[in-house]
């Protein structure tokens, strides 16, 4: 399906409002009669994409859909299982919990060279940083914030040629990220 302008997105919401009860209910009966892009339906459905991925998945009406809500028990590659039902950020010491099975991990696949792996360790504590500051959860969130600091500094500088493409802001931009 093309997507709907505002005029027929707004047109086509108030059809949905009408003849199902809850969101949810509107997803699965738009999924169902032949609207299947996730953006389509959160247009038409007035929710989030984020949102209209979880019902689907629920509803085991779509596979590999990841977001940042996306639970981390549905697997998202190889490594996914190593995290799975793994992580929180319920209070600080569920947080801590957390960075102590992430940082261990990626340092086991770094002991293997394993540089995918090391990708998805920092993306699941980036996950779990974003998670807990956008749920107001901001001591939790600097338990993550400062592993995935101390991950970047040891990183360390860029080799010769590898320079981003925007260096030359690079200074004024790097205080900002890295206190």
């Amino acid at each position: 399906m093309a997507t709907p302008n505002k005029t027929e997105a707004a047109n086509l919401r108030s059809r949905v409002k009408r003849s199902a009860a809850t969101k949810k209910d509107q997803i699965l009966a738009l999924y169902l009669s032949g609207v299947t892009e996730v953006e389509d339906l959160a247009m038409i459905t007035g929710t989030r994409s984020s949102y209209v991925g979880t019902v689907l998945q629920q509803a085991g009406l779509l596979a590999g859909y990841y977001d940042l809500y996306t639970s981390t028990a549905h697997p998202m590659n190889v490594y996914s299982k190593y995290f799975a039902n793994q992580l929180g950020f319920k209070d600080e010491a569920t947080a801590r919990r957390s960075v102590e099975q992430i940082d261990r991990l990626y340092r086991q696949f770094g002991l293997g060279q394993d540089r995918a792996g090391q990708h998805h360790a920092m993306l699941m504590a980036l996950t779990m940083f974003n998670r807990a500051r956008w749920t107001g959860k901001g001591r939790e969130a600097d338990v993550y914030r400062r592993w995935l600091i101390e991950r970047l500094r040891e990183a360390g500088p860029l080799e010769e040629g590898e320079a981003p493409a925007d260096s030359d802001n690079l200074p004024e931009v790097l205080p900002t990220l890295i206190p």
